[in-house]
């Protein structure tokens, strides 16, 4: 069996190594090349239609980030680069790693796969577009979470850093999926009879936490005080939203998190971080 990886960072070479350990050939692409990865811009259809004629994999997993670009840069990555995909290889099964972010809910509630999805950035609609053109093929979406894990938290970095704050007294819901969980729900969802054709998952922890209840672990475990309050990050890229995440789906098609809960794997993560 061949995957082909569309995006070679830090989900892509983990998915690489994992897909590689269950016997599969891996052939991976970037924007530029380099860490055994080949270069290809998705946004360019003859590059992609030129790949199509190298490469004949079974399955696709399209994981490349944005480079921390705007709207542009999703149409280009995310919605060009599905439809350039699919129409390249016909047939093959492609999952798309969409983001929670599409999800804008602001009450705290929680949002499952059937909640609305209203973004109100471009970005976020952009996601939902390429999530489409994804199911449409009978492709999966998985919308993720944050990402975290060895040699990376964005949270916890900040808060050894003395950097971090806690928006509006800290009752925003954090929803965090740790690299090696996300991998696994991945390969759940793709290896073997490919069953779950046409369909989106969440793929989040088993336990979304407040900014405040998260920081106060953190405090208590490192000895350290906690963050001000500040007022709320209203220019957040991907929007400001407070929701819970659920993952009820995809627990129930079988996978089960080793990290139920960011505070779970805390110790484990933080001395990879360099602090």
């Amino acid at each position: 069996m061949h995957l082909l990886l569309i995006g070679h960072g830090y989900l892509g070479q983990a998915l690489t190594q994992r897909f590689r350990e269950n016997a599969w050939q891996t052939s991976a692409v970037s924007l530029g090349g380099g860490s055994d990865s080949v270069a290809c811009d998705v946004a360019d259809a003859r590059a992609v239609a030129a790949l199509g004629a190298s490469v004949a994999p079974d399955l696709i997993i399209h994981c490349a980030a944005s480079g921390r670009g705007g709207a542009e840069a999703y149409q280009r990555v995310y919605v060009d680069g599905c439809r350039n995909l699919l129409e390249a290889f016909p047939g093959i099964p492609l999952l798309f790693t969409s983001s929670s972010s599409v999800y804008a809910q602001t009450d705290g509630s929680e949002v499952t796969e059937a909640s609305p999805t209203l973004p109100e950035r471009d970005t976020g609609k952009m996601l939902l577009e390429a999530e489409q053109l994804t199911l449409a093929s009978g492709g999966i979406v998985v919308r993720l979470a944050g990402i975290y894990g060895p040699g990376r938290s964005v949270i916890l970095r900040k808060f050894l850093a003395g950097e971090a704050v806690m928006e509006d007294g800290g009752e925003r819901f954090l929803n965090q999926i740790h690299r090696d969980d996300a991998v696994r729900a991945i390969q759940h969802l793709t290896i073997g009879p490919i069953r779950q054709r046409g369909e989106v998952f969440n793929l989040s922890d088993s336990s979304p936490l407040t900014q405040r209840a998260c920081y106060q672990h953190l405090s208590t475990l490192f000895q350290r005080p906690l963050p001000p309050s500040a007022a709320r990050d209203l220019a957040r890229k991907r929007g400001w939203t407070h929701k819970q995440v659920a993952n009820t789906k995809l627990q129930a098609s079988g996978w089960q998190p080793q990290y139920p809960s960011f505070l779970d794997a805390v110790p484990g993560i933080a001395p990879t971080l360099g602090l």
